[in-house]
């Protein structure tokens, strides 16, 4: 499995709402559709960034998951939101660890 982690800087505040908002009804879906797609997570660290990381079964994919969100970008006119290229960065997962969940 690969990882894509895009870390967004200067990120305009007072849009971190929708910036959610449209990443949760537009983006999501399209990289859901990518094959390989394995999962996304968005996290809000504050101070004006915000990185995304993203699973896919292999490298290529996941740099097409790049293509697709530097593309939404555009589509959703998020440019004063996001007025920085993201630093990106990604690679294969060598070690992974995560809690089950057990259904209630």
């Amino acid at each position: 499995m690969f990882a894509t982690i895009r870390r967004y800087e200067s990120v305009d505040q007072s849009r971190t709402d929708e910036l959610v908002k449209k990443v949760d009804e537009t983006l999501l879906p399209r990289l859901s559709k990518l094959p390989g797609f394995g999962g996304y997570q968005l996290i809000k660290g504050g101070d004006g960034v915000i990185t995304s990381i993203g699973f896919f079964d292999t490298s290529a994919q996941a740099d097409e998951s790049t293509k697709v969100a530097s593309s939404w970008v555009r589509d959703q006119k998020l440019e004063t939101a996001l007025p920085n290229a993201p630093r990106v960065s990604g690679g294969e997962i060598v070690a992974h660890k995560m809690r089950e969940l057990v259904k209630a």
